[in-house]
């Protein structure tokens, strides 16, 4: 059994692969357009001119996949109540992410040490993606 997130950034996932590509080192292993869907768009799921929109990508981040989409393009994504979390094998490396996360975003907590991490830290990215950035022992 396999779980994965699947984002939905309602209209900026473009955006959203091309960051995450810079801060984290994501590599695009699929993109899919609204307009490459071999089968008719339901009426309604998303509104005119959105046929450039990204239907579906997947990235992969380190050993993990992301999956995302343009979903209903409204611009109203919404990304509450989890946080993805980015185990890193160095000080520097976590330094690194965390800051290139956070440009345009909002610091919860700043990178420190803790009891269970030498550097461990919060932050919502300028998407509204939560992520914690750890250390692994």
């Amino acid at each position: 059994m396999l779980v994965q997130p699947y984002l939905m950034f309602d209209g900026r996932c473009e955006e959203a692969i091309e960051f995450y590509r810079r801060a984290v080192g994501a590599e695009t292993t699929m993109l899919m357009r609204f307009k490459d869907n071999p089968e008719p768009t339901p009426p309604g799921m998303v509104p005119p001119g959105s046929e450039n929109k990204v239907m579906h990508a997947a990235m992969k981040i380190g050993d993990s996949v992301v999956m995302a989409t343009d979903g209903g393009c409204q611009q109203k994504a919404a990304f509450e109540g989890f946080s993805l979390t980015l185990t890193v094998p160095t000080e520097a490396e976590a330094d690194k992410r965390f800051n290139a996360l956070a440009e345009g975003g909002q610091v919860r907590m700043p990178l420190t040490k803790t009891f269970f991490s030498p550097r461990f830290g919060m932050l919502q990215d300028k998407f509204g993606v939560g992520w914690m950035v750890i250390v692994a022992h």
